[in-house]
């Protein structure tokens, strides 16, 4: 137990200055010094506050949270019917009736990945255009190898790779970047976290 406390006291000094102003003085043998929030009000300018308003958490309560990968799958259910599209067996149908479902889904679940991410081709040349990637243009890589100063998460060579840059070829796939990420903002239960669609039941 004692291992795990100092490992949590070593990252807490590490990356938290107020609490490694609290630390210090302990391992003196100091008195420990006081937080702002912890500091008696000057009676000489304390002023009337507005009461806090919101509820407050009872003992046990737990803290309702949702994954922002089921809040982007029940945002896209909800105006795209994706999860529908997939899940449904579409042995019942021929490919006119998948295929104009299909182009249905599509539009609306590009409509909701443009607005929540803003997605935007990562190379602006044109695609089967030839471009070269000078030695250092890109941060990373692994030194000794034929990729070295090229990273990986923005380009990927491919083909006969050898030896150091530069290298020139063919722009095959333009890549993709989100300028943003937006997601909804989700309150319910703890219950409810794992929900992906409400059933619909009519009356």
């Amino acid at each position: 137990m004692r291992i795990i406390t100092a490992f949590q006291a070593f990252f807490a000094v590490l990356f938290n200055r107020e609490k490694a102003g609290r630390i210090v003085p302990i391992l003196k043998g100091e008195p420990q010094p006081l937080l702002e929030t912890e500091k008696q009000p000057d009676q000489s300018t304390t002023r009337q506050l507005v009461p806090d308003q919101s509820p407050q958490r009872k003992q046990g309560d737990r803290e309702h949270k949702q994954s922002e990968a089921i809040t982007l799958l029940a945002a896209l259910q909800r105006e795209a019917r994706f999860l529908d599209f997939l899940m449904e067996g579409l042995d019942g149908y021929d490919d006119a009736q998948i295929g104009a479902a299909a182009r249905t889904v599509h539009d609306e679940c590009a409509a909701v990945v443009a607005r929540m991410f803003d997605v935007q081709p990562l190379r602006t040349e044109a695609e089967m255009s030839q471009i070269t990637f000078e030695a250092g243009c890109f941060a990373g890589g692994t030194a000794g190898t034929p990729t070295s100063g090229i990273d990986a998460s923005l380009v990927q060579l491919v083909g006969n790779v050898s030896g150091p840059p530069p290298y020139t070829g063919r722009l095959t796939h333009c890549g993709w970047i989100a300028k943003k990420c937006e997601l909804p903002t989700w309150s319910g239960t703890h219950e409810s976290a794992l929900v992906l669609a409400p059933a619909e039941v009519e009356i």
